[in-house]
């Protein structure tokens, strides 16, 4: 019944501004104006989009909402540190200095938005 759907994810942040300057200004993303009810596209490949919207009471999901594949995540972290943004760091699974996950599985390395949403880059081999 939905297969032939085009879906598409959303999630709440508590200031669309400042979502906005992150994703455009350090992720090199586009969003969409937010139209009515402060709900904006964010813009990704394939003519992909999620729906980004304000919400008075946001609290940040406890879980990676968005994996953006890159071909060499070495690269990618280094780009997005001097862009200004701050890798985390975990025991479980563990990450190295940079915030690399090199523990099984794809190399993979989180952040967050300025909405404290978990976000993520994962070497696409």
């Amino acid at each position: 019944m939905l297969a032939d759907s085009l879906a598409f994810s959303g999630f709440s942040v508590d200031d669309l501004a400042r979502a906005r300057h992150f994703y455009e200004d350090v992720l090199g993303l586009t969003m969409s104006e937010a139209g009515m009810g402060g709900v904006a596209h964010l813009q990704l490949g394939g003519g992909t989009h999620v729906v980004v919207y304000a919400k008075p009471n946001h609290v940040p999901a406890t879980f990676t909402v968005l994996n953006f594949p890159v071909a060499d995540i070495e690269a990618t972290v280094d780009a997005l540190t001097e862009r200004g943004v701050q890798f985390q760091h975990y025991e479980h699974p563990p990450t190295d200095e940079r915030g690399i996950m090199r523990a099984g599985g794809p190399l993979i390395a989180w952040f967050t938005d300025p909405a404290g949403n978990v976000l993520s880059v994962l070497q696409d081999d």
